[in-house]
């Protein structure tokens, strides 16, 4: 992996520019293939070989956009364990440039179950202590370098939004299932120029989760995705209802939908550094996003040439 130490024994940035900068969101899944996701009547249930997958959001969408050839470094709190092991090995694979900080609570895990159609029902472990702060001097040489920043929805990662601001550096979040009223995500979905979550957290009610999201913060876009339906894209010069993208047909049988919303991000953030407009921006983010669904835990990262031919 590219790093470099400085004499203060602090890791700095290797780039003059990066594409995207991403914060928190790092950890390993245990994936667990099961009939159904509901929980048998029995003790024991065999299943198929369980398997572990570095990643999670804020790794898959680092890993997405320098897939994707965009220049990408993460920026994050793991464990001084084998946990965090596998993900920097992960990273460096990816050719991530990956700046941790060590966290006394070790590094994030979830167990994803998924079943025969991709379906997956995850299981986290969010184990942050409430009053971790990323230090300023570690955040700013990387962030103050960035053409966007990634916030994942890690309680520590709210505290940049002020330098964020006063850099002028775009910002997007993942929601993921928000269900419109819980505040832990409110301040993300309120300080970030795009905003991306799932409908799966609102049902029928996430047209007016969206509209809130632009009337009540600083949002230009927000899109709410919504799986095998495709996804719904609200801008704020684009009138009250939400413009349906359809989803694509992924290019091989579906394996896995873990890590496809991450997808979604990466495309959609290749085509708005690109300069297209929102609405080729989601039909990117949906290609992506399908191709990811291809592959177990998270391996599926589309290339730039796959993704403009599709």
């Amino acid at each position: 992996m590219r790093q470099h130490i400085n004499k203060e024994g602090r890791m700095v940035p290797q780039q003059e520019s990066y594409d995207v900068v991403v914060v928190g969101g790092s950890g390993v899944d245990t994936i667990v293939r099961v009939p159904t996701l509901l929980a048998p009547p029995a003790d024991s249930v065999g299943v198929p070989p369980i398997e572990e997958w570095p990643g999670q959001t804020g790794g898959n969408v680092a890993l997405g956009a320098r897939a994707l050839g965009l220049s990408a470094a993460l920026l994050d709190y793991i464990g001084d364990d084998w946990i965090g092991a596998q993900v920097h090995e992960r990273l460096a694979e990816g050719d991530v440039e990956f700046a941790p900080l060590i966290s006394p609570a070790g590094t994030r895990r979830a167990v994803n179950l998924v079943n025969r159609s991709g379906r997956r029902m995850s299981f986290y472990d969010g184990r942050d202590p409430a009053d971790l702060r990323m230090p300023r001097e570690h955040y700013l040489p990387w962030v103050s370098r960035a053409r966007h920043v990634h916030l994942s929805i890690m309680n520590f990662a709210r505290f940049l939004y002020d330098d964020l601001a006063e850099l002028g550096v775009p910002v997007s979040t993942d929601l993921h299932d928000w269900d419109g009223l819980n505040d832990h995500q409110r301040e993300f979905a309120l300080r970030s120029d795009l905003v991306f979550f799932s409908a799966a957290g609102t049902g029928e009610g996430f047209p007016g989760v969206m509209r809130e999201i632009l009337r009540e913060g600083r949002a230009e876009i927000v899109v709410a995705t919504a799986g095998t339906d495709g996804a719904y894209l609200l801008t704020r010069d684009g009138g009250d209802t939400p413009r349906h993208v359809p989803a694509t047909v992924p290019p091989a049988p579906v394996v896995d939908s873990n890590g496809a919303g991450d997808a979604f991000v990466c495309g959609f953030l290749y085509g708005r550094l690109a300069g297209r407009d929102v609405e080729e921006c989601a039909r990117l983010g949906a290609v992506a996003g399908a191709y990811a669904c291809t592959a177990p835990g998270s391996t599926a990262l589309i290339s730039a040439e796959a993704l403009q031919k599709a």
